[in-house]
């Protein structure tokens, strides 16, 4: 049984792997040290990108077809179902209201969530900043 003070020796050579006995150094202010990613701001350029996944169902052209959601061109600041050549559902005529930002931010975060009833069968766009850079694509698109 000579294999045991074997494994013994190597299991505590791997244990020391990656230890150092010189203890770290404090930085100083000379020493460049790496900063934090930047943040990027939304902006409409990267809301088109992000359209990209509405345009199945949407168009945004002025003068646009319904697709099976309305057109979009004009939504923003726009009465909530106002197209008077798309059939909304009961829900969405019901809602009443202006797609103002702070609106569309929480409809389209999760529209089934914040409109039961809805046809809108699209699980929503998680992330906030996304969320941004669409509707201030969708806000150029009113222009």
């Amino acid at each position: 049984m000579r294999i045991a003070p074997v494994l013994l020796a190597g299991a505590f050579a791997l244990a020391s792997c990656g230890k150092s006995d010189t203890p770290p150094t404090d930085v100083t202010a000379g020493d460049a040290v790496a900063a934090p990613a930047a943040v990027v701001a939304p902006t409409a350029a990267m809301g088109e990108q992000i359209f990209k996944r509405c345009v199945a169902c949407h168009t945004v052209d002025k003068s646009g077809r319904n697709g099976i959601g309305p057109n979009l061109h004009g939504i923003v600041g726009a009465a909530v179902a106002a197209k008077p050549d798309f059939s909304y559902s009961g829900a969405m005529k019901a809602k009443g209201g202006v797609w103002d930002a702070a609106t569309l931010d929480t409809y389209l975060e999760a529209p089934m969530k914040a409109l039961p009833g809805t046809r809108m069968a699209f699980a929503g766009v998680i992330d906030a900043a996304d969320r941004k850079a669409l509707i201030l694509y969708l806000e150029a698109q009113s222009k």
